[in-house]
């Protein structure tokens, strides 16, 4: 059996990812960046709702320096990781998530009701 050549393989690839990518699309599943930005949100939404909480921004800053270390572990620069923390926890600063609405998977959905 012959080898495949690379732009086979690719080629391949390139299939099998554009129809993981419709299924997906088309079961409304969320991917791995989706959930992982819902997660953060709700983090730093809840702790800077918790009125139960007297330090808050200790907890925060706590969390910042969780998710900083790990990220310096990759290679990022410390003060940089700690400015996009930062940008994003102003970002976040609402009760509303501040995320784009998924226009795709609304007309899916409405078209079923």
């Amino acid at each position: 059996m012959a080898k495949k050549s690379i732009h086979q393989r690719n080629e391949e690839q390139r299939l099998r990812q554009q129809n993981i990518r419709q299924c997906a699309k088309e079961l409304r599943r969320p991917g791995r960046d989706d959930l992982a930005r819902m997660l953060l949100w709700q983090m730093i939404n809840g702790l800077q709702q918790n009125k139960k909480t007297a330090n808050r921004q200790q907890e925060l800053d706590n969390l910042c320096n969780m998710i900083v270390s790990g990220l310096v572990k990759q290679g990022f620069d410390e003060r940089q990781s700690e400015d996009v923390f930062d940008a994003i926890v102003k970002k976040y600063a609402s009760s509303l998530p501040p995320f784009r609405i998924k226009r795709h998977l609304q007309k899916d959905f409405h078209t079923s009701e």
